[in-house]
């Protein structure tokens, strides 16, 4: 575990693993196995650091530009950046990685048989992201989603040893969810960083032209919208549910966390009036314990 010892003290790499707790849903939580807690961190290491290097998010770029063998004047080039953590992830499976998260993440991919794919299918999600601003059709939002999000979900059961086809689908529903929710959550974020993740022939529907996405509060249009996409997050949440059911245990209460932390965050989107420019509506400590409770209880009746 030299690997997870190295990316717990490195400051850079600290500050990743930090952004944890800003989750909708608990990463890593305590109830869980040590082995487990570690491999899930690992993972979500890696997802994190993935998201600041194509958002631009980096605490210091330049010092993460010369751990991937860049130039610190290419630390802002995202797409070399995210080039050279493809190189260094291919390490993790065949060779020794150079950053300190991938160092952690290898003994994970080791002792849990990974396979490259989910994590280059995030990497190739960042590279979308520096080209593509703009989803036409709720059709390409979901397509995103399946780079962006799907591969998460795949992993936390792979890790686990429960992956099954029908648990990969739920999952994957899971998952989407949960990114459709994040953009609801930011899409004044978003926009500030030129990206809009509302599908264009929705707020053509709604009249929402981009403008007014970039007013301080939402007026009625927007916040139609809003309710709109956020009742087919709804939906998907529900479609993935079945997924806690099928699973004991520990790992039925952290599915049970991912589950209620979609819809805790639906409800504040609710709360909120699907008011969501003035800022990230947020849900609190207690409504995620009581989605939670709610969630577990809904999989006791469907079992």
């Amino acid at each position: 575990m030299t690997g997870s010892r190295e990316a717990r003290t490195d400051p850079t790499s600290r500050t990743t693993l930090d952004k944890a707790a800003d989750e909708n849903f608990p990463v890593a939580p305590f109830f869980l196995p040590r082995a487990w807690r570690d491999d899930l961190m690992a993972v979500y290491g890696y997802a994190r650091l993935v998201d600041d290097i194509g958002d631009g998010d980096l605490a210091d770029p330049s010092a993460e530009a010369v751990r991937l063998g860049l130039d610190p004047a290419q630390a802002h080039d995202r797409l070399a950046m995210l080039d050279a953590f493809e190189a260094d992830l291919r390490r993790v499976f065949d060779a020794t990685p150079h950053h300190p998260l991938l160092l952690a993440l290898q003994p994970t991919v080791r002792r849990r048989s990974l396979a490259p794919d989910p994590f280059l299918g995030l990497i190739e999600a960042n590279r979308q992201d520096q080209t593509v601003r703009r989803y036409e059709t709720y059709e390409d939002l979901l397509a995103y989603c399946e780079l962006s999000a799907n591969p998460v979900g795949r992993l936390v059961l792979q890790l686990t040893g429960t992956a099954t086809p029908e648990r990969i689908r739920r999952s994957d529903a899971v998952c989407t969810a949960l990114q459709i929710v994040e953009h609801l959550q930011d899409v004044a974020e978003d926009l500030g960083r030129d990206r809009i993740y509302l599908p264009a022939q929705d707020m053509k529907r709604f009249h929402v032209q981009e403008a007014d996405l970039a007013a301080p509060s939402a007026g009625a249009s927007v916040r139609a919208l809003v309710a709109y996409e956020a009742t087919r997050a709804r939906g998907l949440l529900n479609e993935g549910a079945p997924l806690v059911g099928s699973v004991h245990g520990r790992l039925k209460l952290l599915l049970a966390g991912f589950v209620a932390g979609g819809s805790a965050a639906l409800q504040a989107v609710s709360a909120a009036g699907y008011d969501v420019l003035p800022g990230p509506p947020k849900p609190t400590k207690l409504s995620l314990l009581r989605e939670v409770g709610a969630v577990l209880r809904g999989t006791r009746r469907e079992g």
